[in-house]
């Protein structure tokens, strides 16, 4: 994964980080993600992206959220006592992703990181970093927070012209 690092156990197996999102698996590699909590109020931000849901407080600091059923095209995530807040920390940001529930830990063979297919890739699809079959379930999808960040950067509404500019 470009821009992201795995984690290797003494294995040299890689560590997901999964979640579910709209009844799917996703994950994240665990060292991204820097602590998973409850869900917690949000306050708006006036003229943010259009996918970042506001802002909350955790551990004495401002973290911008991001529903990741928005972000993945979807309907937004259902708050319920389930539901989690995956803060990550990519590059000095600090980010957290509003998921429907946090899963488990898999701990899985770098060969069974398969690619997503060409198609996907080539229409722009790049969220989904790489898929892992599981022969007990469903597919866990891996993510790319750089795409995901990217789709927030994409987000950001206009600034207006200002009087006497050309539009």
């Amino acid at each position: 994964m470009p821009n992201e690092t795995h984690s290797y156990d003494s294995t040299g197996d890689i560590s997901l980080a999964c979640f579910e999102v709209a009844r799917r698996c996703y994950a994240l590699d665990v060292t991204l993600v820097r602590e998973i909590v409850r869900s917690q109020p949000v306050t708006p931000l006036p003229n943010s992206p259009a996918l970042i849901e506001g802002v909350a407080e955790l551990r004495g600091g401002m973290v911008p959220l991001l529903d990741l059923g928005r972000v993945l095209g979807g309907a937004p995530c259902e708050i319920s006592q389930n539901s989690r807040i995956v803060v990550l920390d990519y590059e000095g940001l600090q980010i957290g992703l509003c998921v429907d529930a946090a899963t488990d830990v898999l701990s899985i063979d770098p060969a069974s990181l398969e690619e997503v297919p060409d198609l996907a890739t080539q229409a722009g699809y790049e969220v989904v970093r790489s898929v892992v079959r599981r022969p007990d379930a469903g597919p866990v999808m891996v993510l790319a927070v750089d795409a995901i960040l990217e789709a927030v950067y994409r987000s950001t509404p206009q600034a207006p012209a200002r009087m006497g500019e050309n539009a």
